[in-house]
């Protein structure tokens, strides 16, 4: 099991002891099919949910643990629409709409499993009533919305290796007069430019990227393996192929990697960094990846650049040369429709085959 799932698995067992027996039954069903990241996500949602009861009045219980089934069967269509009207407008953040969403359908489930699969001792339904049943739960993002709210906001083409030569070279030129930021560029720019540059020649997730160890590479095969999100088999890893222009920067960090970060032996990680204070490097984390991106996008004139886009830009110039289904498994979508996103950002094709001569008449249509 990865640091990740670790961590949140031992978040999970924590507080799944404070919700109501039936929430405990319906995690342990999902456990074999879920992560246990999905399943923390579950139960906070649910924890929202049942403090808002307690809050309204609609349970008796002084805790949640004590909610009982019967307080869930009583509620009327009028007090879901209330809380869905609570999380519009929950602070000190108001909930988007496609976290509201996502709260609904973590409910939604919950009741089906509680009136459709779980049965008391006399083989009858654990919830007699279900209103969430009539909760119609819109989808939120469509691929095409998705799509037009990423235009213009990713690397294009010539960009992607224009990025990459400004992490190695272009940043140094224009920060030259602060020498805190010379410092730790000189430090760290060859690490650097080996991160974004793997993330833009084979569209691995940040969560993955962090989780990568040195064993889990093969530069000769040109693949790495790597924990896939949702994944729920702890014992295999998926191998993600990158480009060949991933492999001379893996090679050049890969040969400093001990000495300039201090590596420990027994440190497997493949990313390090030496914190403040300490003498050895150390895993780099989730948000330093982030941040270390998002340093460079600024610079380079691209502030809204993230780790998540680089991806984006990785996935619109994979899938122009690719089908959508080679697509969908180089980045890890359980579904087509997710990968349909860059079948709306390359619409420009699409754009040019309406004009195009129509096959075997030699004239365009009018």
């Amino acid at each position: 099991m990865n640091m990740a799932k670790m961590k949140d698995r031992k978040e999970l067992d924590k507080r799944v002891p404070g919700m109501p027996w039936y929430v405990e039954k319906f995690i342990n069903y999902k456990l074999p099919d879920l992560s246990p990241s999905s399943l923390l996500e579950y139960v906070r949602d649910y924890e929202t949910f049942f403090r808002w009861l307690m809050a309204e009045g609609l349970s008796s219980a002084d805790s949640m643990r004590d909610i009982k089934l019967e307080e869930l069967e009583q509620l009327h269509m009028d007090s879901i629409d209330n809380y869905k009207m609570f999380l519009t407008a929950f602070k000190p953040q108001t909930n988007s709409r496609t976290t509201v969403s996502r709260k609904l359908s973590s409910l939604r489930s919950l009741f089906h499993y509680l009136s459709q699969i779980a049965e008391d001792d006399n083989f009858y339904p654990l919830l007699k009533r279900n209103v969430m049943a009539k909760v119609s739960i819109k989808r939120t993002h469509k691929p095409k919305d998705t799509a037009a709210r990423l235009e213009g906001k990713l690397l294009q083409e010539g960009e992607i290796a224009a990025f990459v030569g400004y992490v190695k070279q272009g940043y140094g030129q224009d920060a030259a007069a602060n020498k805190q930021a010379m410092y730790a560029y000189a430090h760290n720019k060859e690490r650097d430019a080996c991160i974004v540059q793997l993330i833009l020649q084979s569209g691995l997730r940040v969560s993955e990227l962090v989780n990568l160890n040195i064993d889990d590479l093969d530069l000769q095969k040109k693949l790495t393996y790597v924990y896939r999100k949702g994944a729920n088999d702890d014992s295999f890893k998926t191998p993600v192929y990158f480009r060949q222009e991933a492999v001379d920067d893996l090679q050049t960090y890969l040969a400093l990697r001990d000495a300039r970060y201090k590596a420990p032996r027994r440190e497997k990680a493949l990313f390090l960094a030496i914190a403040n204070g300490k003498q050895a490097g150390s895993r780099m984390t989730k948000r330093a990846i982030q941040e270390m991106v998002i340093k460079y996008a600024k610079r380079f004139g691209k502030p809204y650049l993230s780790v998540h886009k680089l991806r984006h830009s990785f996935a619109t110039d994979y899938y122009l040369r690719n089908d959508i289904y080679k697509t969908q498994e180089q980045l890890g979508h359980a579904s087509p429709e997710t990968t349909q996103i860059y079948a709306h950002l390359t619409d420009k094709t699409m754009a040019e085959a309406i004009e195009s001569p129509k096959e075997g008449s030699g004239r365009t249509l009018p």
